[in-house]
C-alpha cells in the first residue's frame, strides 16, 4: 500500500544517445512534474541510447514517465534510428522501482496506469513486463524485444501472439511501441574488452548469462563499441545481493582469458545501490572485519538517525494527543526488526527482509499518529453531518495498529529462527529484539481495542475482530 511518504524510482530509456538536446528536451519535460528529482543521465552513442534516472512520489513518477515519452514521441524517429542496443520504441522501456513506502505490487499499479494513459492520449502500444507481465513469456524484455522495430512491426500484424498489452495490431509509425513494468533494483553493467573481436564478447556473453545456462540473475550480450574500437560485454544484474557484480567481474575475467583477450575497463550506466560497492570492497580487499557502519557515510546517516530519534522521543513525552501507544508499539517493532538486521549483517545471512520489516514499521509509526489525528478532525465536524466521517477515521485508526500487531507477529516468528541460526553470542541481542516486538504486538493491540470499541458499523468491526483473533 502506498503512503504519502512514497518514494519511486523510475529509469526510462530512450532511442537516443547521440544528439544531446532532444535528450535535454525529454529530461526537461520529466523535471517539469513538482516533486520530481533527477538523479542521473546517460547518452551512449555506439548504443544510440540515453537512461535517464529519476525518483519521487507515486504520482508524480508517474506523471513525469508520462511527460518523458510523450516528449521522446515527438522526437525520435525510429525509422531513422540505428545502433546496437535492441529497441522497439522511441521510449524503449520504463520501468518502475519501489523505493520507501512502496511494494512492488504498488509499482505494477503505477505501470498500469502509465500503460493506460499511453495508450489513451498518444496511441503508444504497450507490453508489460517483469513484474507486472500478464503473460509468463512477457517477463523478460528480450522476449518482448524480439526482431526489434523493424520486425515487430510486420510481424505484430498478423500474428496475435504478439499482440500489445495495451494497444491495437499497429505499431505507432514513427516512435513504435514502448515496454513498461515495476521491478527491483537493477544494475546495468558493462565490461570493455581489449579486442575489437565481437565473437569474443559474444561468446562470454553466452557463458555468464543465465538463460545459457550462466549466472542466475544476469541478463548479458556482446556488442561493438565502434567509437573505441572494442567488444563490449554488456550486461543487466538483476540481484546484485544473489550474484555480486564482483562475482560477474571475475567470470568474465576468467572467460576473456581462454580467448587471449582481457579486460580493458568496466562502466556503470545509471546508478548502483551503496550496498553493492560494499559488498565489492569486502571481497576484493579480503576485509575481515568489515561491516556497513565502518564506511563514513553510513555512520552519518546513524548519527543522524540517532537526532531524528531524539525528536520523536521529544514529540512522546509532549503534553499532545499524537505520537502516542500506537507510534510507540511500531517504534518498537522498527527497533526489534533493526536489531534482527544487524545480527544478520554480522552472521553473513540475508538481511533484506529485516530492512522491509524497518521501513514498514518506521513508516508506521507516521502512518497511526496521522491516523488519530483524522479521527479528532472527524469529531470536529458539525454534529449532523459526523457520524460517517468519525467511522471511517476510527476503522483507520484501528486498522494501523492491527497491521502493525500482524506484521510483528511475524517478525516475531522470524526472529525464532534467527535465534536458531545466528551464531549463540548473537542471543542478547535476538532476545531483547523479541521482547521489542512482543511489546509492538501488545501495545499495537491496546489501540485497536480501543478504536473498535468506538466504532458502530457491525460489519467493519466484524472484520477487526476476525483478524484479532487470529492474533490471540
Amino acid at each position: 500500500m502506498t503512503t504519502s511518504h512514497s518514494l519511486v524510482e523510475c529509469v526510462p530509456n530512450f532511442s537516443e544517445g547521440r544528439d544531446a538536446a532532444k535528450v535535454d528536451a525529454i529530461v526537461e519535460a520529466i523535471r517539469s512534474v513538482r516533486g520530481i528529482a533527477i538523479l542521473d543521465r546517460e547518452l551512449d552513442a555506439d548504443h544510440n541510447r540515453s537512461v535517464v534516472t529519476f525518483a519521487g512520489p507515486a504520482h508524480a513518477v508517474v506523471e513525469a514517465a508520462y511527460r518523458g515519452v510523450e516528449r521522446a514521441v515527438a522526437l525520435i524517429d525510429l525509422r531513422q534510428h540505428k545502433g546496437v542496443h535492441p529497441r522497439i520504441g522511441a521510449c524503449d522501456v520504463v520501468p518502475f522501482v519501489p523505493v520507501e513506502g512502496v511494494t512492488l505490487e504498488d509499482c505494477v499499479r503505477l505501470a498500469n496506469e502509465l500503460a493506460q494513459r499511453l495508450w489513451d492520449r498518444l496511441r503508444l502500444p504497450v507490453y508489460l513486463y517483469e513484474a507486472a507481465a500478464r503473460r509468463p513469456d512477457r517477463t523478460n524484455l528480450e522476449n518482448i524485444r524480439r526482431g526489434q522495430f523493424e520486425g515487430l512491426r510486420d510481424e505484430v500484424r498478423t500474428n496475435p501472439d504478439r499482440l500489445p498489452d495495451f494497444g491495437e495490431a499497429e505499431l505507432h509509425p514513427s516512435a513504435g511501441a514502448t515496454v513498461v513494468g515495476a521491478r527491483k533494483f537493477l544494475i546495468a553493467y558493462n565490461i570493455n574488452l581489449n579486442t575489437s573481436d565481437l565473437a569474443i564478447a559474444k561468446r562470454i556473453a553466452k557463458a555468464i548469462r543465465f538463460s545459457s545456462g550462466g549466472f542466475r540473475y544476469v541478463k548479458s550480450m556482446g556488442v561493438p563499441l565502434a567509437s573505441r574500437n572494442l567488444a563490449q560485454v554488456s550486461m543487466n544484474l538483476t540481484d546484485f545481493e544473489q550474484t555480486p557484480i564482483h562475482r560477474v567481474f571475475e567470470a568474465v575475467r576468467a572467460e576473456a582469458a581462454r580467448y587471449g583477450a582481457s579486460i580493458v575497463g568496466s562502466e556503470i550506466v545509471g546508478l548502483i545501490p551503496k550496498r553493492a560497492l560494499e559488498m565489492t570492497a569486502e571481497w576484493y580487499l579480503q576485509l575481515e572485519n568489515f561491516h556497513p557502519s565502518l564506511v563514513l557515510e553510513n555512520r552519518l546517516a546513524e548519527a543522524t538517525h540517532m537526532d531524528g530519534l531524539n525528536e520523536f522521543l521529544d514529540e512522546l513525552a509532549a503534553p499532545t494527543a499524537t505520537p502516542g501507544g500506537g507510534s510507540a508499539a511500531a517504534a518498537a517493532a522498527a527497533m526489534a526488526a533493526s536489531l534482527g538486521a544487524m545480527v544478520a549483517g554480522l552472521a553473513k545471512l540475508p538481511a533484506d527482509a529485516w530492512e522491509t520489516d524497518r521501513k514498514f514499521f518506521a513508516e508506521a509509526v507516521k502512518r497511526d499518529a496521522a491516523s488519530y489525528d483524522a479521527v479528532r478532525a472527524a469529531y470536529k465536524r458539525p454534529k449532523d453531518e459526523r457520524a460517517p466521517f468519525v467511522e471511517q477515521a476510527l476503522h483507520g485508526a484501528a486498522v494501523v495498529p492491527l497491521e502493525v500487531a500482524e506484521a510483528a507477529a511475524a517478525l516475531k516468528d522470524r526472529l525464532r529462527d534467527l535465534a536458531a541460526t545466528a551464531p549463540s553470542k548473537f542471543g542478547s541481542d535476538i532476545e531483547t529484539a523479541q521482547s521489542l516486538a512482543q511489546a509492538a504486538i501488545y501495545g499495537a493491540l491496546a489501540n485497536v481495542r480501543i478504536n473498535i470499541e468506538s466504532m458502530k458499523d457491525e460489519a467493519l468491526t466484524a472484520q477487526l475482530r476476525e483478524r484479532l483473533a487470529k492474533l490471540s
